[in-house]
């Protein structure tokens, strides 16, 4: 994925700031918007998992700053929960003016709140996603509610959330007490999908019950068990993303799959590995793929390692290979399945290596044919096997130039 740096402006001028998570090729199927949790920012743990999950799922996510929060301008103490929603509705039309309407709305916590209550103001919104969601909005004064006496008294009042002071007014507060959410989220056009944990200690899984029974269909429930409120562990976020782009898919027009693009930007495989460990983003043909380690070695056991993928290279180019010669030739074949092992063994186990001290790669190749083939087919078959294009490259002279690409890297907080 490709993370870019961004701004807009808000109905009152206030420049916010974004990220917008995009595809590796830059084609994305869907953009969406993702509205993080009260009092957070665009680069909480959570918002960045998943816009980026998504992103690897050909979802376009712009995540940005509330005004008065992050990188954002403005005054926090001078919003209010309908500011944010007004934010989102900003949100929106730089998504339509710079590149394309927004069709989903994802909100975390009282940004879940904030996404029902603007879902029906954008008419390109097609599919709408709670995380962790409050039905009343006014949920939020039980952070402060040892403050509230003060706020009415002297119409604010110093409140420390999430070991950070902010300025909460009591124009804040009467805001979140008018808002209906019961009538807004009635009145949704789009497809909505309610994802809360029963464990969440922050939001009762209460609310989840009320925004869904309050909604029309289609509307959906997914439980995040046992995932806490701010999704802290990566796997539940990355689960998440997962369930949002394949529940999304119903409701968008897109593609079922992805096809090789005629002009990409760039048509190299693309490989990133993030700070942290061995777990790696590869992006290869319009394809997201993800490479990792085995827990015994430092890893995560996300994905395949790449000696995996070396080995699946050289099957499934044996395969097709395999195929092609006996569609050619009109043989009865049905099913190719390739068996690989890999290992490093002593040369001096080799009888034809030069060095007996080095160790080289070994590589046994078990093939399984189906179909009413003779015995003369299936052995030339296992010839023709031999000349498979990776595995020449596998036995070939190979070189490999690396050089160095220095870029402004993207700081996320």
């Amino acid at each position: 994925m490709k993370s870019r740096k961004v701004s807009f402006e808000n109905g009152n001028g206030i420049v916010l700031a974004a990220v917008l998570e995009l595809p590796e090729d830059e084609q994305p199927q869907a953009f969406a918007i993702f509205a993080h949790c009260f009092t957070c920012t665009k680069s909480n743990t959570a918002a960045v998992n998943i816009c980026r999950a998504l992103s690897r799922r050909q979802i376009a996510v712009l995540r940005f700053d509330f005004t008065g929060l992050g990188d954002s301008g403005g005054d926090f103490a001078a919003t209010s929960f309908s500011h944010n929603v007004a934010d989102i509705l900003a949100a929106g039309r730089f998504l339509s003016d710079a590149y394309q309407a927004p069709a989903i709305l994802i909100g975390h916590s009282l940004g879940g709140a904030a996404v029902l209550h603007a879902a029906n103001q954008l008419e390109s919104v097609r599919a709408v996603v709670t995380l962790g969601a409050p039905f009343e909005p006014r949920h939020a004064l039980q952070l402060f509610e040892s403050a509230q006496p003060e706020i009415e008294a002297s119409g604010e009042s110093q409140v420390v959330i999430a070991g950070r002071p902010f300025t909460i007014r009591k124009a804040f507060v009467d805001d979140l007490q008018n808002q209906k959410p019961g009538e807004i989220i009635g009145q949704l056009r789009a497809a909505l999908l309610v994802m809360h944990s029963p464990r969440d200690e922050v939001v009762g899984i209460e609310n989840a019950a009320a925004i869904y029974q309050a909604a029309k269909h289609p509307k959906s429930f997914i439980s995040l068990e046992p995932a806490d409120h701010l999704l802290s562990r990566k796997e539940d976020s990355g689960y998440a993303a997962d369930m949002i782009a394949t529940w999304a898919r119903r409701y968008l027009e897109v593609r079922d799959e992805i096809s090789p693009l005629l002009e990409r930007i760039d048509n190299r495989v693309t490989v990133r590995t993030p700070t942290g460990g061995f777990r790696s983003d590869m992006f290869a043909n319009g394809h997201a793929l993800v490479a990792d380690e085995p827990v015994a070695f430092g890893g995560t056991n996300q994905g395949p390692s790449p000696y995996d993928y070396l080995q699946a290279a050289l099957g499934a180019c044996t395969g097709m290979t395999v195929q092609m010669y006996a569609r050619r030739k009109k043989w009865p074949l049905d099913e190719v399945v390739v068996r690989l092992h890999h290992a490093k063994i002593h040369a001096q186990d080799c009888v034809n290596c030069e060095d007996p001290g080095q160790k080289i790669d070994y590589f046994e190749r078990e093939l399984e044919l189906s179909g009413d083939l003779t015995l003369d087919q299936r052995q030339r078959l296992l010839e023709i096997a031999e000349k498979c294009p990776v595995h020449k490259t596998l036995l070939g002279e190979v070189r490999i130039k690396t050089s160095l690409r220095i870029e402004d890297a993207l700081e996320v907080k």
